[in-house]
């Protein structure tokens, strides 16, 4: 039975990411006057924190399903695999784990060479199996603002840039294995600096599912005060997009999400971009995480802000992004 409920999900993945891949963003389109379509947001965000998903563990069919979601987008959306195909795969604990990487080439010939990445991790904690954490029969921890919506986010930008020129290369990643200690993350930096990558930067998406509650900024970034990314966001969106959290620091969130092995690796700016504060959403590694708790107009205005500044960003003669 599972098998068939398998192959249905395959094929209703396969004809949703088809129908989108006709759906591509104008190349003369701004970015200041594109708006994400909050249907396109709920459809994916529906299905990877679904139950038949049971919570996309790493390495179950849950997460494969998610996987085989995503390389459908980005193959039908027509955007390469960075490697020899999409799947940047890593052994752990006896099972196989896939980040996915998708990328498109720059058109600059120098600055082609600068990649900005654009990551999120797509796993989660799976089913519970602590009585005391399954409620009302529910033991499946769906993940929706932990960390679809972040996947999400990722997709959406991938989609917006698959028809865009930019000056600089993009890379699109979601990480496995985030979970069990940032495993995907650590595995694809070590490889990108063995293959001597040329990554300009790196931004993460991590629990962007609610909105931050008496904040006069969007979402927080992880190690604020570490690089020039804050600053720039703010400049060309031309709003406070991008804001200093105190707990980010005290907390050290910084070294807590896939940003970090970018970081120690690689050496360049990696930070995340995030909106839970600790108090506004009571699911973390829950199995109410739902998608019916998350704000989907939130999501929205926040990737129409970030796609601005990676746009601007992605297009700029000087290389602005620095470590301080």
């Amino acid at each position: 039975m599972r098998k068939i409920v398998y192959i249905i999900v395959f094929v209703a993945i396969s004809a949703c990411a088809q129908h989108q891949g006709k759906e591509k963003v104008d190349s003369s389109t701004s970015s200041k006057n594109y708006n994400f379509q909050e249907a396109e947001i709920k459809k994916s965000l529906q299905f990877l924190s679904s139950d038949e998903l049971k919570g996309r563990s790493t390495g179950s069919e849950g997460i494969e399903a998610a996987a085989s979601y995503a390389e459908d987008i980005f193959k039908n959306y027509q955007l390469k695999p960075y490697f020899e195909s999409y799947r940047d795969s890593f052994e752990v604990k006896g099972k196989t784990g896939y980040n996915m990487v998708a990328f498109k080439e720059g058109t600059d010939p120098q600055l082609k060479n600068e990649i900005i990445m654009l990551g999120a991790h797509y796993d989660h904690i799976g089913i519970e199996t602590q009585s005391k954490r399954i409620i009302d029969n529910d033991s499946i921890a769906n993940g929706a603002n932990d960390n679809a919506a972040g996947s999400v986010a990722v997709l959406e930008m991938a989609k917006y840039f698959a028809n865009k020129e930019t000056k600089r290369s993009l890379m699109f990643v979601l990480f496995s294995a985030e979970e069990m200690g940032l495993l995907g993350s650590k595995h694809l930096a070590k490889r990108l600096k063995e293959e001597k990558a040329p990554v300009y930067f790196m931004l993460n998406f991590e629990m962007i599912g609610v909105p931050l509650p008496h904040q006069d900024y969007l979402a927080y970034l992880t190690g604020f005060e570490n690089s020039t990314l804050a600053e720039r966001f703010n400049e060309e969106t031309g709003k406070n997009t991008f804001g200093f959290f105190e707990k980010a620091k005290s907390f050290q969130l910084f070294k807590r999400s896939d940003n970090y092995p970018f970081y120690e690796e690689l050496n360049v700016p990696a930070q995340t971009l995030c909106t839970f504060d600790f108090s506004n959403y009571p699911y973390y590694h829950h199995v109410d995480d739902e998608m019916e708790f998350l704000d989907i107009t939130h999501m929205e205005n926040l990737l129409k802000e970030v796609v601005v500044g990676i746009e601007a960003l992605a297009n700029e003669n000087e290389k602005t992004i620095q470590l301080k």
